[in-house]
């Protein structure tokens, strides 16, 4: 009977051992379930914009330049000014400020974005200084205010428009579209949320720096028709450093 009993008691503690050993293998599998779906989530969080971004351009992929947008007619007068700051370089990390806004020439840092991103966002924008820096290599600046940065129909014709000014070879496509922030000075003209900016040294090849100007045109909408004008006017040749990439 002592046999028996002893026998007993170890059966019951295999049976809770393993009823345990059950319980902590369910116990695993559903912590490794949970791991595995907000793996899953942070994944498909991460891959969502780009996918969506890509989705809404191809709205945009058998539309031209001049079909994105609003009409030129969405945009104001070009305006000109006496331009200062060819050659007036200043080291990285310098705080510059301009009396413009935005900006279309003057001093700026030894240093320049490369020509090889079109779009911006607020968070990852190249700074003022900088980018001056790249009007003097004959980019036309795009520079989109916060009304603008707000609307995702008209950010997705600004990734529309980005997607027809790709590349690094074709110096025509020297162009970015950057956001104008309150931070950055003054907002634009009563009612205009872009702005085209571009260094003019008064026409490709001239020579005398009394003749350049900074180019302005605001708009009242993302407009690619008027872009293409623009750049059309103010070519990338007509620049103190047209070659700089």
């Amino acid at each position: 009977m002592a046999k028996q009993a002893k026998t007993d008691r170890q059966a019951v503690i295999d049976s809770i051992r393993s009823q345990q050993s059950r319980s902590e293998n369910r116990r695993g599998m559903a912590i490794i379930g949970v791991c595995v779906l907000v793996a899953v989530v942070i994944i498909a969080a991460a891959a969502y914009k780009p996918v969506k971004d890509w989705y809404d351009l191809r709205a945009y992929s058998s539309d031209s330049l001049s079909e994105i947008g609003a009409k030129a007619s969405a945009c104001q007068k070009v305006t000109t000014k006496k331009a200062t700051g060819n050659q007036d370089h200043v080291d990285v990390g310098t705080p510059m400020s301009y009396p413009d806004a935005p900006p279309a020439f003057g001093q700026h840092w030894n240093m320049w974005d490369s020509m090889d991103r079109k779009l911006y966002m607020a968070s990852d924008r190249p700074d003022l200084g900088e980018l001056v820096h790249n009007l003097e290599h004959g980019f036309t600046i795009l520079w989109y205010d916060e009304t603008i940065a707000d609307d995702g129909d008209k950010m997705d014709e600004l990734r529309g428009i980005a997607s027809k000014l790709q590349g690094t070879t074709n110096y025509r496509d020297k162009f970015k579209a950057v956001p104008w922030t309150s931070k950055d000075g003054k907002a634009f003209p009563k009612g205009q949320h872009v702005a085209f900016t571009h260094w003019s040294v008064g026409g490709a090849g001239e020579t005398d720096p009394e003749k350049q100007v900074g180019v302005w045109q605001y708009c009242s909408d993302v407009s690619g028709a008027a872009l293409e004008t623009f750049m059309e006017e103010y070519p990338y040749m007509d620049s103190p450093e047209p070659n700089a990439v």
